[in-house]
């Protein structure tokens, strides 16, 4: 069978894993074309998920923002017109250090963007502590972000520390909770093309693709369950999980 008959069988973590081994032989001509059908697949069920989740919230009246300056304030952003276009943007803008993952960019060519942030200046008081809701930021924002005057220097002194270079997707659960923490979540710009890389800076150590399999797993919120901070998130799990499907 081919991976999208796998993955379409519920194998979905073994056939990622699977990819993820071929390396460059991912992008030969009798893979890619089953694997970009893997891809599709995946973020549309992250499309569906990502809706199924932001409806339950506003029946439980989860406070949103409603006030947006940018695109990313926004809770959820179907994908833009001009998506392409600013991909290729920031192909460009990284070309000097490396790739942009596949992944990435079908995530902005099928989803669009997400941002479940309780909105903490209108009120603190939050239904769910440190639970780090997903955010990605959107695609017009990161363009703006990475196609700067500074973006050029600020590649290149990453790329003198660590060896690569990222793009900043999501604040840290600290900055969700508005209390200063770490660096933003990012993603890995990767030498040669590729499939996924590493989603840096969170506590998971995992790809960009299993951060989201996190996520719905915790329905949307990747540290709600912690027993740590006692939210009672139960009855928002027993509408939602059953809902959601599997990456």
């Amino acid at each position: 069978m081919t991976f999208y008959q796998r993955y379409l069988n519920g194998e979905t973590k073994q056939v990622y894993d699977e990819i993820y081994k071929l390396g460059q032989d991912a992008f030969l001509p009798n893979n890619i074309i089953d694997i970009e059908k893997v891809l599709t697949e995946t973020f549309e069920r992250v499309a569906y998920n990502l809706d199924i989740i932001y409806k339950e919230l506003v029946n439980i009246n989860y406070l949103f923002k409603t006030d947006f300056q940018y695109n990313f304030d926004r809770p959820l952003i179907k994908p833009l017109q001009n998506t392409d276009l600013m991909l290729l943007e920031i192909d460009k803008s990284v070309s000097p250090f490396g790739f942009v993952p596949l992944s990435l960019k079908m995530f902005y060519r099928i989803v669009g963007a997400c941002n479940f942030g309780w909105d903490y200046e209108t009120n603190e008081d939050f239904i769910w502590h440190f639970s780090d809701p997903i955010q990605i930021i959107s695609l017009d924002d990161l363009t703006s972000m990475v196609t700067d005057k500074y973006s050029q220097e600020t590649f290149e002194e990453y790329y003198e520390l660590d060896g690569f270079v990222h793009l900043d997707l999501s604040a840290d659960y600290l900055h969700k909770d508005n209390i200063s923490g770490g660096p933003p979540y990012a993603l890995q710009i990767t030498n040669h093309p590729s499939i996924d890389s590493q989603f840096l800076n969170e506590e998971h150590n995992t790809s960009f693709i299993n951060y989201l399999r996190i996520c719905f797993d915790n329905c949307g919120f990747s540290r709600i369950t912690n027993p740590k901070y006692k939210n009672d998130y139960q009855a928002f799990f027993e509408k939602v999980k059953p809902r959601l499907k599997e990456i």
